[in-house]
C-alpha cells in the first residue's frame, strides 16, 4: 500500500510522511533523538507520550516550524526540511485554535484561500462545502466568541482542510474541551478522518484519546519512540514497562523465574507460582517483572469461565473499595507481597466485596505479561 494515496471526498488524498534519523536539540537538552517514522497514506497516526517526551518537537519539525539538527524529513518520497512552512503543503490546527476574533467563521475558514488568491465566488463555494463537512452549516456570519469551544474547535479544523491538504498536523487540539464533549469530538474527528482520506498526524498526552482515534499509535519517551502499534497491540502487549504504565493501568510484580517450557514460564512471587507466556523465556533464575490489567483479574467465585491449568490465582485481603460508577476499583493485599488492583464491572449479580474481606483473585496465564 506504500506510495498509494487514499483518495477521500473532494479530491482530498493523504500522502506518505516518512522521518529519517531525525535530531532536534535546544542548547544541550535532546528533544528528539534518530528519530525513525514512516506513516502511510491516509493513516491516522498519533503520537503519544509525556510532557518532554518529543512529540510536539517532532510534529512541529513537520509542520517546518522547527528544523532538525540532524536528519530528514520526507512527503510522498520529497524531502521537505529545507521547504519553507507555507509550500510543504501542510494543514495545522493549534492547541488554541488561533481563530481572528475580528473575522467571522466564514471570513476565518476562508482566509488560507483569500491569501492564495482564489478568487471569491470559488472561496464562497469551498467554504459553504467545508461548513457542512464539519457540522456549522448556518454559523457563517458569527463570531468566534459567539460560538462555544466545541464549535471552535470545528472552525479550526475547517480552516485547515479548506485548502485540501495531503497532511493534517493536530496539536492536543481537544485539551481545552471537557470531557464529555471531547469524548463526542473524538469520534467526530475519527469519522471526519475516513472521509476525507487525509493523514492525520496527532499530538496527545491522553492515553484513552489516543486509543479511540487512531490506526496507530507511536508512543514517545525521552525523545524516541518506545513503542509503535495498533491500539490493541499497544494495550495487550506493551513492549516494556514505561508502555505498559503510560497505556492505561498496570499492576507489576516482580518475581524469579523458576522453570521455562516452550513459551510458558513459571514466576515465583511472594510464595506462590505464576505463569506468564513470553517468545524469548528468560533463564531460571532470573529477576523479572510481571504486568497485569486490573481489569483482567477476577474475584475467584465470580464466574468459572477459566479451566484449570489456564489460569493464575493469588490469596488476598481486600485494603480499598473505591466505587467509581461504572465499576468497583479495589486495591488488595497479596498475603506476603505487594498490592495488586482489581476493576469489577458494576452489574447485577456480581457481589461487592468490602474492605477487609479475604478472597482469591485469579487471570488467564495469556494476561500475564513479562515487561
Amino acid at each position: 500500500m506504500e506510495g498509494e494515496s487514499k483518495i477521500g471526498i473532494s479530491g482530498f488524498a493523504g500522502a506518505a510522511v516518512r522521518l529519517e534519523n531525525v535530531s532536534k536539540s535546544f542548547g544541550s537538552v535532546a528533544a528528539v533523538k534518530e528519530l525513525n517514522l514512516g506513516i502511510e497514506p491516509g493513516e491516522f497516526i498519533t503520537l503519544l507520550g509525556p510532557s518532554g517526551s518529543g512529540k510536539t518537537t517532532t510534529l512541529m519539525m513537520i509542520a517546518g516550524f522547527d528544523y532538525p539538527n540532524a536528519g530528514e524529513i520526507y512527503i510522498d518520497g520529497q524531502p521537505i526540511v529545507a521547504v519553507p512552512p507555507y509550500r510543504r503543503g501542510i494543514g495545522m490546527v493549534f492547541q488554541n485554535y488561533a481563530l481572528f476574533p475580528h473575522m467571522t467563521v466564514a471570513e476565518n475558514i476562508g482566509f488560507a484561500l483569500k491569501q492564495r488568491g482564489i478568487a471569491k465566488a470559488e472561496i464562497a463555494g469551498r467554504v459553504a462545502e467545508t461548513l457542512e463537512t464539519v457540522r456549522l452549516r448556518g454559523y457563517e456570519g458569527r463570531y468566534p466568541r459567539q460560538l462555544s469551544g466545541g464549535q471552535q474547535q470545528r472552525v479550526a479544523l475547517a480552516r485547515a482542510i479548506i485548502f485540501k491538504p495531503r497532511v493534517l498536523l493536530m496539536d492536543e487540539p481537544l485539551s481545552a474541551l471537557d470531557k464529555k464533549l471531547r469524548e463526542e469530538l473524538q469520534l467526530e474527528m475519527k469519522h471526519l478522518h475516513r472521509r476525507l482520506g487525509i493523514t492525520f498526524i496527532y499530538v496527545t498526552h491522553d492515553q484513552r484519546e489516543a486509543l479511540v482515534m487512531s490506526d496507530r499509535v507511536a508512543v514517545m519517551n525521552e525523545g524516541r519512540i518506545a513503542q509503535l502499534g495498533s491500539p490493541s497491540e499497544l494495550y495487550d502487549r506493551p513492549a516494556d514497562r514505561f508502555v505498559a504504565s503510560f497505556i492505561g493501568e498496570s499492576n507489576f510484580l516482580e518475581g524469579t523465574v523458576l522453570d521455562s517450557r516452550g513459551d510458558a514460564v513459571t514466576v515465583g512471587i511472594a510464595g506462590a507460582n505464576v505463569t506468564a507466556i513470553s517468545a524469548a523465556p528468560p533463564p531460571a533464575g532470573a529477576t523479572v517483572m510481571l504486568a497485569i490489567r486490573p481489569e483482567k483479574l477476577a474475584f475467584r467465585d465470580d464466574d468459572g469461565r477459566h479451566r484449570a491449568g489456564e489460569v493464575n490465582s493469588l490469596a488476598v485481603s481486600v485494603r480499598e473499595v473505591s466505587f467509581v460508577g461504572e465499576m468497583h476499583r479495589y486495591t488488595l493485599d497479596i498475603e506476603g507481597g505487594p498490592t495488586l488492583v482489581l476493576k469489577q464491572q458494576h452489574r447485577f449479580a456480581v457481589r461487592p466485596r468490602a474492605a477487609g474481606e479475604r478472597a482469591s483473585v485469579e487471570w488467564h496465564v495469556n494476561d500475564t505479561l513479562i515487561v
